[in-house]
């Protein structure tokens, strides 16, 4: 019995700090009208801090997706056990 446990107890270990994480949020609305248009600026960093000169402003994405009046903003955050970190800028506008 114990044997079993232990072994459900690893493989349960294995598949936690396999798995990842990713959540979006918004963070800012205007009131102009949301527009058909989408824009997104990425950037990837390495344990949490090494980011090397990555842009996901807002700027940048209403940039990417030529979007001059911003509508919404919204951030999706992607995480693998803190080893490589990603924030991700969607902005919706025309």
């Amino acid at each position: 019995m114990k044997k079993v446990f232990r072994n459900l107890l690893a493989a349960a270990v294995v598949v936690g700090s396999m798995s990842s994480c990713s959540l979006t949020l918004p963070v800012a609305a205007t009131s102009n009208p949301v527009g058909s248009k989408v824009g997104t600026a990425k950037g990837t960093g390495f344990f949490g801090i090494l980011f090397f000169g990555a842009d996901a402003s807002i700027k940048s994405a209403a940039k990417n997706g030529g979007i001059s009046k911003i509508s919404t903003v919204d951030v999706k955050m992607s995480n693998i056990l803190n080893l490589i970190v990603s924030y991700e800028t969607i902005v919706t506008g025309e």
